[in-house]
């Protein structure tokens, strides 16, 4: 395991201060860029653009470990126009095998069928704020919620699933890239809230998931904070989930952080202040042999540190005092 660090369209001084974290590795999301070519929104991407971009990255020495691949709406015109939905699913086919090209041998992506629900900000230690998610409250005041989202079941849920898997595994393999999905965030029970399931919001949805593909290109994002909230208990729950995927050789990257509560009722906090014990976390990882990133995710918000990057340091050097602690060099292996 080591040290990697999840940014978004990064520039010049953002890689220069990864590099001063000491920082080696990167997973960055340009799904947001204005830059196409590079990773913006769900469009064509352009290898020889691809190649520049890791080439600028490493400039700086630093490792593009994982990049992010947006799926649009493909998902939901696999529901609906399954013409419509092949022409979708074959522009990322061909960004599968551009990242190949490119040397980027790792994308993420998400299956979210409706947007994360996150219900405002909870007071935290020296008056930072807390993103929180509160059943009850998300009920009460997303009233129209339901009226907003598609309506899609469970089994059309997965379907759309499973016809993206038997498009872009195949692909990947060829390309020799992996393909790391996120699971759905937050868990909410199958029947809501809304119209959409959360069909892969769940320990036995992630299950299924892996289950769609044995390929070894066919794996996850492991996000800590989304799984840990699929369970009443995480401090007890979440060890031997970690150990048990961490096993099956398709965790792929771990988003790295913790949280206060639970299923349907949790904040996220710092690392060292939520219910997971995170060095039994990493003892877990270690035992169920990963050996991949760790990508702290989800800081709290300050006005004292608007951008996050002061409480990312912080989470950096957390991690790295964890692995240090289970005798876990944090820096990565080249090449």
């Amino acid at each position: 395991m080591y040290i990697s660090e999840q940014l978004s369209a990064p520039d010049e001084r953002r890689l220069r201060l990864s590099t001063q974290f000491g920082v080696t590795h990167l997973v960055v999301d340009n799904r947001k860029s204005q830059i196409p070519a590079v990773g913006a929104g769900c469009g064509p991407w352009d290898a020889g653009q691809l190649v520049g971009y890791r080439e600028w990255i490493e400039g700086f020495g630093l490792r593009l470990d994982v990049f992010a691949l947006g799926l649009g709406s493909v998902l939901s015109a696999a529901m609906t126009d399954l013409d419509l939905a092949r022409q979708k699913r074959a522009v990322l086919i061909d960004n599968v095998r551009k990242a190949g090209d490119a040397g980027i041998g790792c994308l993420k992506y998400d299956t979210r069928l409706a947007q994360n629900g996150r219900t405002g900000l909870r007071p935290g230690r020296g008056g930072v704020r807390n993103v929180g998610f509160d059943y009850d409250e998300f009920r009460t005041g997303h009233v129209g919620y339901a009226d907003s989202v598609p309506p899609v079941d469970e089994k059309a849920g997965w379907d759309a699933i499973e016809f993206l898997i038997e498009g872009l595994v195949p692909a990947a393999e060829a390309a020799g890239v992996r393909l790391a999905c996120h699971p759905q965030d937050p868990a909410f029970s199958v029947g809501g809230p809304g119209a959409a399931e959360h069909v892969f919001g769940s320990v036995e949805g992630i299950r299924r998931f892996l289950a769609l593909s044995p390929s070894r290109n066919h794996g996850l994002t492991f996000c800590q904070g989304s799984v840990a909230g699929m369970f009443k208990d995480p401090a007890k729950a979440m060890v031997p989930v970690i150990e048990e995927f961490a096993a099956t050789g398709r965790i792929f990257l771990v988003k790295f952080r913790n949280i206060r509560g639970g299923y349907l009722d949790f904040q996220e906090v710092f690392p060292d202040e939520g219910d997971v014990d995170l060095f039994q976390a990493i003892k877990a990882y270690q035992r169920g042999g990963y050996a991949g990133p760790l990508c702290p995710d989800h800081v709290p918000v300050s006005e004292l540190d608007e951008g996050g990057e002061r409480f990312t340091a912080f989470c950096l050097g957390y991690t790295r005092g964890l692995l240090q602690a289970a005798g876990i060099s944090a820096a990565a292996p080249r090449g």
